[in-house]
């Protein structure tokens, strides 16, 4: 076995253009492949990343019907749920919240808004909203001020230490209406939730609204997203589907979620092009090398070397160039791939508005994920391993006398 590896490193190296035209082919492909999956995963991650981590959460419960008419009344009491916490596996907490709307004022400036009652100390543990307090301070526990979004408090000219006035419909169509101190300002990744978000303490926004201690929404935080699906499962088995609705990010997002689908098949077939151009390129490799030393071939068979070898050392002789190929390939990516992935690219005009729509910040980020590199090895080999299939069955028919003739 070491003299039949020494023989094919060996060959490999007899005709250099060969082998350098050969890995240059495969190292561009292999640029190419990494670039587009790279720059692929890395988008729609930070798009899920964006749902998830800065308002959707992975799962919600509601009041079943609420997520196709979101009004305050439909409220549920979260205590039922919540004192279930600790018999779901995976489940790290669950995280009550009020979400509606109001009319948020300050001087002469009015503006729409999505308002949004958390429980500081809950909340800070699943979106993080204490690590983006750009100024002023975090909500504390029964606080009675708001933290409101850059965007919102630019365009009311509002800052820290000023008064807003929030005016609603409240639950079963009271009025709503409450002065509250600004604590502090975030800011967002989510251009539209920057525009529009405004946080106030839950007892806060149950006394607002008036929900007499029922809430809109219990978001699950979840350990390990891989588990999603049976977690879901177990909820839904669980809790009263007639009472409560459990949903996903996948359900509360299915146009992202399509959009990704038809965006990875589209990859998927630029991928494919680029492996063909691979399989072509080793292919021929191969006819060419079988030709040439067809009489060193002869010879070999001559002098009593089993086919069998004979086939081995020429599969790990296409081995060894799609390996050199695949190395180059993934060191050549690695450094632009790094860049991006420490300097998104930033889309400016409809794109921009297109990203802004999904509340999703426009970038094209990279992904520094080691299976898209590995992938791409994995798939030449298994090319490469079916190629190979033509020269063994090419030198098993091979005839020594003539191909010595040759």
């Amino acid at each position: 076995m070491k003299q039949i590896l020494k023989l094919a490193s060996r060959n490999i190296w007899r005709n250099r253009r060969r082998t350098f035209i050969t890995a240059a082919s495969i190292l561009f492909a292999v640029f190419f492949a990494v670039a587009i999956s790279s720059i692929q995963h890395g988008t729609w991650d930070h798009m899920v990343n964006s749902v998830v981590h800065y308002h959707f959460g992975y799962i919600q419960i509601h009041k079943n019907g609420y997520w196709d008419d979101q009004i305050i009344d439909n409220v549920f009491d979260p205590s039922e749920v919540v004192s279930r916490e600790s018999n779901y596996n995976g489940i790290s907490q669950m995280v009550p919240r009020i979400e509606s709307f109001a009319l948020a004022s300050y001087g002469t400036s009015t503006k729409g808004s999505l308002v949004l009652g958390i429980d500081p100390d809950r909340e800070a543990h699943l979106t993080q909203p204490d690590t983006r307090v750009a100024e002023g301070q975090y909500l504390k526990k029964e606080d009675k001020g708001a933290l409101i979004a850059g965007g919102l408090a630019a365009y009311l000219n509002i800052g820290v230490g000023d008064t807003l006035v929030l005016i609603s419909q409240g639950y079963h169509g009271i009025n709503s209406a409450g002065k509250f101190p600004v604590r502090g300002l975030v800011e967002l990744a989510s251009p539209d939730l920057n525009k529009q978000l405004v946080y106030i303490g839950l007892e806060q926004a149950k006394w607002f609204y008036g929900t007499e201690g029922q809430v809109t929404t219990i978001v699950a935080d979840i350990e390990d997203p891989g588990e999603l699906s049976g977690i879901v499962s177990s909820l839904r088995a669980d809790l009263d589907t007639a009472q409560y609705e459990v949903m996903d990010y996948k359900e509360m997002m299915p146009d992202l979620i399509k959009a990704r689908e038809v965006d990875t098949a589209g990859s998927q077939i630029i991928l494919m092009i680029l492996y063909f151009i691979i399989g072509f390129g080793i292919f021929g490799t191969i006819l060419m090398m079988l030709k040439e030393r067809e009489y060193e071939f002869g010879i070999l068979k001559a002098i009593g070397m089993k086919t069998g070898k004979l086939s081995l050392m020429v599969w790990l002789e296409t081995i060894f160039l799609g390996v050199i190929g695949c190395v180059a390939g993934i060191l050549f990516s690695l450094p632009l791939v790094y860049y991006f992935y420490k300097n998104p690219i930033e889309l400016t005009g409809k794109m921009a508005e297109a990203y802004e729509k999904f509340g999703v910040q426009a970038l094209l980020p990279a992904s520094m994920e080691p299976s898209i590199f590995l992938n791409q090895a994995v798939v030449i080999f298994l090319m490469i391993t079916v190629l190979s299939v033509y020269p063994i069955f090419k030198l098993a028919k091979l005839k020594p006398v003539d191909a010595m003739r040759a």
